[in-house]
């Protein structure tokens, strides 16, 4: 069974930094295409960040909206994954979600990361003040 728990969340002032770290279980990361998602009160569900190793090459994308600020990188030997995130501004003020999908039905570039996420962790408070 597919497991994903996030931790590392918190209340931060603007310009801060915090790391989130997804653990997960029941499978092994090099099969997978993991993801980071945020959900702001009243928006919509946002893509943050992909990674995955199709073909033996790493392989991220991030949204516009956290280039240049947020890293993703994961440990297949931990079979995790983490988001270390700089700079942050009010904005970035939302529940971060971990997801995971099978990496053959999914695409990861550096312009946008496809796929139909079906397995997703609890979801962790992110907060900036401003």
């Amino acid at each position: 069974e597919v497991q994903l728990v996030e931790s590392g969340g918190g209340l931060v002032p603007a310009g801060g930094s915090l790391r989130l770290s997804c653990a997960a279980s029941g499978f092994t990361l090099e099969d997978y295409t993991m993801g980071w998602f945020r959900q702001a009160p009243g928006k919509e569900r946002e893509e943050v960040s992909c990674i995955n190793r199709y073909d033996d090459y790493g392989n991220t994308y991030y949204a516009d909206s956290v280039k240049g600020r947020f890293t993703i990188s994961s440990d297949s030997v931990k079979n995790t994954v983490t988001l270390q995130m700089d700079n942050l501004n009010p904005e970035d003020t939302a529940v971060y979600y971990c997801a995971a999908h099978p990496i053959e039905w999914t695409l990861v570039t550096t312009k946008y990361c496809l796929g139909d996420f079906g397995s997703w962790g609890q979801g962790t408070q992110v907060t900036v003040s401003s």
